[in-house]
């Protein structure tokens, strides 16, 4: 039996979720770690994408996973510039596929939240899998979430997957942080050009009354940087790609600070009520 979750000493649990692959939720999960990471704040990165483990090449471990040597039962996480990481990655082969099926699936999930020392963390960001089935409910189920970040690409294609998702946090009563747009746009001279449409996560976000965090362009430094596992705000911190990703990661720290307070003032009205 898997001992009691071993999230009480992280802040923040935040979900950066799609519903769909290919819109670029573990760039995003990656580039907040790291500008958090940069601010000086405590971080750990879940990859939860068995089936197509990524993270691993973007945040490339400088310590490995390793079995804990006191409480045999604990798993010690990867590090990389002192961002705490998990990842079927590690596990695996290089060229072997993670071919196993959902009941094993969850058990990993499951061993990810319960059994790595994740320690104190200000923010543990959840790479989610696309889609929204048995492998997205454990997740939210045992993973303690703080609210959900949802990506999308501007195209009507994109955003059927983002309605699905959204409907499955709000269904299992997760906080919505709001709505990220990514590949939304690239700058050809003084031009802004939208190769997939101009503004669909913003209208998907005020037509479901989510907050809209921002946009983010396609950009070769983004690219660049996940390829070669270094960090976009080390090496290109006054790039447009870098300021892109600034607002959006103080608007998420303000929306959980937010849901935080009003968790506060619920649980102190719920105790002033017994004790009258």
């Amino acid at each position: 039996m898997l001992a009691e979750h071993n999230l009480s000493s992280v802040r923040h649990v935040v979900a950066v979720a799609a519903g769909k692959g290919g819109v670029g939720k573990s760039t995003l999960a990656c580039n907040l770690a790291l500008y958090f990471q940069k601010k000086g704040f405590k971080v750990g990165v879940m990859d939860a994408d068995l089936y197509g483990p990524s993270l691993r090449k973007m945040l490339p471990e400088e310590t490995a996973p390793d079995q804990h040597a006191e409480i045999k039962e604990r798993i010690l996480p990867a590090q990389c510039r002192g961002i705490k990481l998990i990842s079927m990655a590690y596990f695996i082969s290089p060229d072997h596929p993670a071919s196993v099926r959902a009941p094993i699936a969850n058990g990993v999930i499951k061993q990810f939240v319960h059994l790595v020392e994740w320690g104190q963390l200000d923010f543990l960001f959840i790479d989610f899998p696309p889609g929204t089935g048995d492998i997205q409910l454990t997740l939210i189920q045992e993973g303690h979430l703080s609210g959900a970040v949802i990506v999308t690409t501007p195209q009507e294609i994109a955003l059927l997957d983002v309605a699905k998702a959204t409907a499955m946090f709000r269904q299992m009563q997760v906080p919505l942080i709001g709505i990220v747009e990514n590949m939304s746009y690239f700058l050809g001279g003084d031009q802004s050009y939208f190769p997939f449409g101009e503004g669909g996560g913003e209208r998907f976000a005020n037509e479901n009354g989510l907050f809209f965090l921002g946009r983010i362009p396609i950009d070769y430094l983004i690219c660049q940087c996940c390829d070669q596992g270094k960090s976009l705000f080390d090496e290109f911190a006054a790039s447009l790609a870098a300021s892109a990703f600034a607002p959006i990661g103080e608007k998420i720290q303000d929306q959980l600070e937010a849901f935080e307070k009003l968790k506060a003032d619920h649980l102190t009205n719920f105790n002033l009520q017994w004790s009258i």
